[in-house]
């Protein structure tokens, strides 16, 4: 095969697929133990959504000191000495290790002797009449173009659905001089009745639960208007979002940004068919972990978010966890070592998700936002499936997810079932008065992302 400047393969130690807080604590702690280290990475820089585009950003940032701090986080993994792979997607991983991944129109592969997988979580969609009109879009992606391009919306923003993130972001677009008109939060008031019995559990996390407080406080200072218990959600318009409307009231509006929290990243360890348990507590699908990260796998560890939201101090915890156990299973430090190394960093995981009860049961979801009463909702967007498409496919003989592709094509579109299959999961379950668990999710396949024939056809494999 001709030299085109391609990068051959890599063979190390430990390869860490993502390079957030997770995977940029992994890569620190194996590199200081002599692993031969390689982070693969999607985004252009690291910090992963937490922290992205935080080398570029000013002191005075309106996305605040706990965004700014991710500059020492970033600062520390690259003075690491791990090798830091940007602009580089994995579309197959086979479980002894070998990543098969491309950049800049190129596949190759990495040989690595064990894996960690640090993809971090997506934001749960919200399915309301009109969400795929102009206008509409994700409280996250409105973040991501306020961190990598200083944009921020032009004209009367209003912000819906649950979830600590809402409140950030609104707070984020208001200092930076983009006041919202309005935040519509949809969370049921039992939620917050529930999630008041958690309350002593989640004191080792009050300096946490202060700043939620002090984030609506400045919202309410800013002149925000926010509305609890909304039902019936909807965005309304001709060509593009007007307005948003629900049970009770209507607000006009340029651009409306939903959000329902966030849940794990698991479409590479599902397609590695590692164990995978319901969390009923946050409504998704995790990982089987060990102590150390360790999956059903041998060689494929998962750290972070990936493996259970609990935050991004939590997910560079589990990181630190996740690259001792790694260090330990090929021979880099003894256990004793490594249990000596662990036990503060487990002290302070334990305090970091010493508040989870409380937020899982604050921010459950309404359930018209997992099952959507309106048949006309879209729920797959990539092959324009609506809520009742999916239930007539139930009603036809469909028992989960992936027999529901045969009858509807959902899920095989760009995403790969990413965004509409926990609802296809919960349409399903409903249709036949199941749980989620009973019904399953998708059973996704390589390649994880699109990629060209050209890539393809240019794969290097590693003689």
């Amino acid at each position: 095969m001709p030299d085109d400047g391609a990068p051959m393969p890599v063979t190390a130690d430990l390869a860490i697929v993502g390079a957030g807080p997770a995977g940029m604590a992994a890569a620190c702690v194996a590199a200081e133990l002599g692993l031969a280290t390689v982070v693969i990475d999607e985004q252009p820089a690291p910090g992963g959504q937490i922290y992205r585009g935080v080398e570029r950003a000013l002191p005075d940032s309106p996305l605040g000191p706990d965004y700014l701090a991710g500059r020492e986080v970033v600062a520390a993994f690259r003075a690491c000495g791990a090798e830091y792979r940007p602009e580089t997607a994995v579309w197959h991983i086979d479980p002894d290790g070998t990543l098969a991944v491309m950049a800049g129109g190129h596949s190759d592969t990495v040989a690595a002797r064990h894996v960690i997988l640090a993809t971090g979580a997506l934001e749960r969609p919200l399915p309301i009449p009109g969400w795929t009109l102009p206008g509409v879009m994700t409280a996250g992606a409105a973040q991501i173009l306020l961190k990598t391009a200083d944009l921020v919306p032009d004209g009367r923003a209003v912000l819906a659905g649950q979830g600590p993130l809402l409140y950030l972001a609104a707070a984020q677009l208001a200092r930076a001089g983009a006041t919202p008109a309005a935040i519509l939060e949809t969370a049921p008031h039992a939620n917050y009745h529930a999630a008041a019995r958690r309350v002593g559990a989640a004191w080792a996390c009050r300096r946490d639960i202060a700043k939620g407080l002090a984030l609506i406080r400045e919202l309410r200072r800013a002149g925000v208007p926010i509305r609890r218990g909304v039902r019936g959600l909807r965005a309304v318009g001709r060509e593009r979002v007007e307005g948003v409307a629900w049970d009770g009231g209507e607000l006009a509006a340029d651009l409306v940004l939903v959000h329902d929290g966030v849940i794990p990243d698991t479409q590479i360890a599902r397609a590695l068919a590692v164990a995978h348990e319901w969390d009923d507590a946050q409504l998704c699908w995790r990982p089987v972990l060990d102590e150390w990260g360790g999956t059903s796998a041998p060689r494929i560890a998962v750290a972070g978010d990936g493996g259970g939201i609990a935050g991004a101090a939590a997910a560079a915890l589990s990181g630190r966890l996740a690259a001792l156990g790694a260090a330990a299973a090929l021979g880099h430090i003894d256990t004793a070592e490594r249990d000596r190394r662990a036990a503060p960093i487990r002290a302070g995981l334990a305090r970091e998700r010493a508040a989870r009860g409380f937020l899982d049961a604050l921010c459950r979801p309404a359930r018209e936002a997992l099952v959507p009463a309106d048949d006309t909702v879209t729920v797959c967007r990539c092959e324009e499936v609506t809520a009742g498409g999916i239930r007539r496919a139930a009603r036809l003989g469909a028992q989960g997810p992936n027999q529901a592709k045969a009858f509807t094509r959902c899920g095989m579109g760009p995403c790969q079932g990413r965004l509409c299959g926990p609802l296809v999961a919960a349409i399903i379950a409903d249709e036949h008065g199941l749980s989620p668990e009973a019904v399953g999710t998708y059973r996704p396949r390589a390649p994880y992302k699109p990629i060209t024939l050209a890539a393809l056809a240019g794969l290097r494999e590693d003689p």
